[in-house]
């Protein structure tokens, strides 16, 4: 069974433990849903932040909210872009599935949508990549 990735954004009001868990939580219960993952196929997860999330480490939700105590979680720091979306973090899940690489629904919410305009449906209007 190939291993594909999964991706996923999302940004954060303020730099606040409780903040960061529950957009985390929010993006990864987006991501498992969207693409039917169970636990037992994911691989391991990689989640970045911003420089300027730094009150928790985002991999905690993934422990406590879908109880991924098995699953190799490693959280990092975005590279420091001028211009950049800030308050995001962002996932990506390494997947053991036969889903192709086409039919993979990568998630984007809240002002990370505009990072990935592309993947957005026409009948989804822009939004402010600040929020």
């Amino acid at each position: 069974m190939p291993v594909r990735g999964i991706r996923g954004a999302i940004t954060v009001g303020k730099n606040a433990r409780e903040a960061i868990l529950d957009a985390t939580r929010e993006l990864l219960e987006t991501m498992v849903e969207a693409n039917s993952v169970e636990a037992d196929d994911v691989a391991s997860a990689h989640f970045t932040t911003t420089p300027d999330l730094n009150a928790e480490f985002p991999a905690v939700a993934a422990r406590q909210s879908l109880g991924w105590t098995h699953v190799p979680l490693m959280c990092g720091h975005e590279m420091n872009v001028p211009g950049s979306l800030p308050m995001c973090v962002r996932i990506l899940l390494h997947v053991n599935t036969n889903v192709g690489p086409h039919d993979i629904e990568h998630i984007y919410l809240r002002g990370a949508k505009a990072l990935r305009s592309d993947l957005r449906p026409e009948s989804q209007p822009a939004t402010n990549a600040g929020g």
